[in-house]
């Protein structure tokens, strides 16, 4: 439990360091304090992250054994048992998912670190694309609204 933290707040230190430029110790202590005041919002992000990251894996693994299956049919259709093969391609499916969705966990965490030290520090918003900063305006002062996100 102890090192998951220590990981979870490393990895956010770091996240930290490339988005301000600020020296590592700083940095792990605005990612704390910043998660603290944030907690939920991290909190939603961990549980949505946590089942995208099963069905991203799952969805790379049986897309990566199906399209093995398909090729190897159609270049040895000879093959009687295929099966140890698809196997591999599915081992192989499991681990390529598994880093690229870890790739792709870390983006979404710099991406939620960067929007709330966006609206913590009131920086003019002009470089923000115009959907997102649509967003953000309909989203500012955190009311609730229709929908489970207000996204809606």
């Amino acid at each position: 439990c102890f090192e998951k933290c220590i990981k979870f707040l490393n990895k956010n230190a770091y996240i930290q360091v490339a988005l301000l430029g600020t020296s590592f110790c700083t940095s792990a202590k605005n990612a704390f304090y910043l998660i603290l005041r944030n907690a939920a919002r991290f909190g939603v992000l961990a549980g949505l992250g946590a089942v995208t990251h099963f069905i991203g894996k799952f969805f790379i693994l049986a897309l990566t054994g199906v399209l093995g299956f398909l090729i190897l049919e159609g270049m040895h259709p000879e093959l009687e048992s295929p099966y140890f093969l698809i196997i591999l391609y599915c081992v192989v499916g499991y681990f390529s998912g598994a880093l690229f969705m870890n790739v792709f966990g870390l983006a979404v965490d710099s991406t939620l670190q960067c929007f709330i030290a966006t609206e913590e520090m009131g920086i003019d918003n002009s470089f923000i694309p115009e959907k997102l900063r649509r967003f953000v305006k309909d989203n500012e002062g955190g009311e609730d609204k229709a929908g489970c996100c207000s996204c809606f």
